[in-house]
């Protein structure tokens, strides 16, 4: 695989100098998001240690681009195992964690509460105690989620100081996590740990999609299995309205928040928001309408029976990313579907998905100059 760190463009949002040679611990890798973010870390020269159970989904994205080979170590275990979580960080020594191991659905945590809160928030506090016990890290970041905002279904965007709160159990269990973090942070992290400082943000995205993600009772995945299977789409919530990004905005704020932490510290060590401009916080159903007129074939129908709560409007402010991160979305609405679309087809005719992936990334980062 090409190292991007050979292709530093005057455009670029991350950096791939500074990845090169980090050691970079991610639980969650074998996950969508996961895996997108270990695939761009791979290809800048970072030496990747991943810390996940086995993918969730069958086809997964981590395997079908065989992600295992790019990592310095595939670690698969439960991120509610303490001992074995510390025995990986101890071994791994990383210089930064990007935490992104989770119960990440909101419908599954109204079947699954505790298994939530467990991994969730027990997860988030496992993460943070082996992060006080490896004397080599110096940045965190924890992801949790534009829905622990308390929704009040306003029409203007949460920003970073707004309170936490969340109606379903995945929602405030990513809340609780926001508060522990700002607790360690507080209590621990902060203050000396040792001879050293431990720089911890967390980071708010908002609904990420793209080529890879096979996860159940999540829009686009959905679409695209209903389309795969020659089958209509069958949408929920029409109007409820999202802030859609592709699967690399959030990735871009979480690795350049992660550079600031290391190089300057404490100074970043809070909560950031990473979501799409204001035009493209848009209706479930505005996204199927477009799947279907960019997929020949494609149609919809929806369904109108009874379902658990779901928030009908959130959108954010990133003016704080923009601003002290000089963070931007680069993709908009149109563009992502149009990535997804494009890795589906790849998908579809058996190409190399790796390929797409790094071809994307590159696309994105504005070091393809062809």
């Amino acid at each position: 695989m090409e190292n991007l760190g050979d292709k530093v463009g005057e455009c670029i949002m991350v950096n791939p100098t500074f990845w090169n040679g980090k050691k970079v611990f991610v639980t969650g890798h074998t996950g969508f998001k996961g895996s997108w973010l270990c695939l761009w870390l791979s290809s800048m020269g970072a030496e990747v240690t991943g810390y996940s159970l086995e993918p969730s989904t069958t086809p997964s994205l981590f395997d079908l681009c065989d992600i295992k080979e790019l990592l310095k170590s595939n670690v698969i275990s439960d991120i509610r195992d303490s001992q074995r979580l510390n025995a990986a960080m101890q071994e791994a020594q990383p210089e930064i964690v990007i935490h992104m191991a989770a119960q990440p659905l909101v419908r599954e945590s109204y079947k699954n509460p505790v298994e939530t809160y467990e991994v969730n928030v027990m997860g988030t506090i496992n993460l943070l105690e082996a992060v006080r016990n490896c004397a080599s890290v110096v940045s965190v970041v924890n992801v949790t989620t534009d829905k622990c905002y308390d929704n009040k279904e306003w029409h203007w965007g949460y920003r970073e100081n707004e309170p936490l709160g969340g109606y379903d159990p995945y929602s405030s269990s990513k809340a609780c996590s926001e508060l522990v973090t700002s607790s360690y942070r507080n209590s621990f992290l902060n203050n000396q740990v040792g001879d050293r400082k431990i720089a911890v943000a967390s980071a708010r995205a908002g609904n990420v999609i793209g080529g890879g993600d096979w996860a159940a009772d999540r829009l686009v995945p959905d679409s695209i299995r209903s389309i795969l299977n020659d089958q209509k789409i069958v949408i929920r919530n029409p109007s409820s309205i999202r802030p859609w990004q592709h699967v690399l905005e959030p990735l871009s704020g979480y690795l350049m928040l992660a550079e600031k932490l290391f190089q300057e510290g404490e100074q970043y060590a809070s909560a950031w928001n990473f979501g799409p401009s204001d035009a493209d916080a848009r209706p479930v159903e505005w996204i199927v309408q477009e799947i279907c007129r960019k997929w020949d074939g494609a149609s919809y129908e929806v369904d109108n029976s009874a379902h658990p709560h779901e928030a009908h409007y959130l959108k954010l402010d990133c003016s704080k990313a923009a601003s002290d991160l000089n963070w931007h979305p680069r993709w908009n609405l149109g563009q992502a579907i149009d990535k997804i679309i494009e890795f589906t087809v790849a998908y579809q005719k058996g190409e190399s998905l790796i390929n797409v992936c790094m071809r994307q990334i590159q696309d994105y980062n504005g070091l393809n100059k062809e």
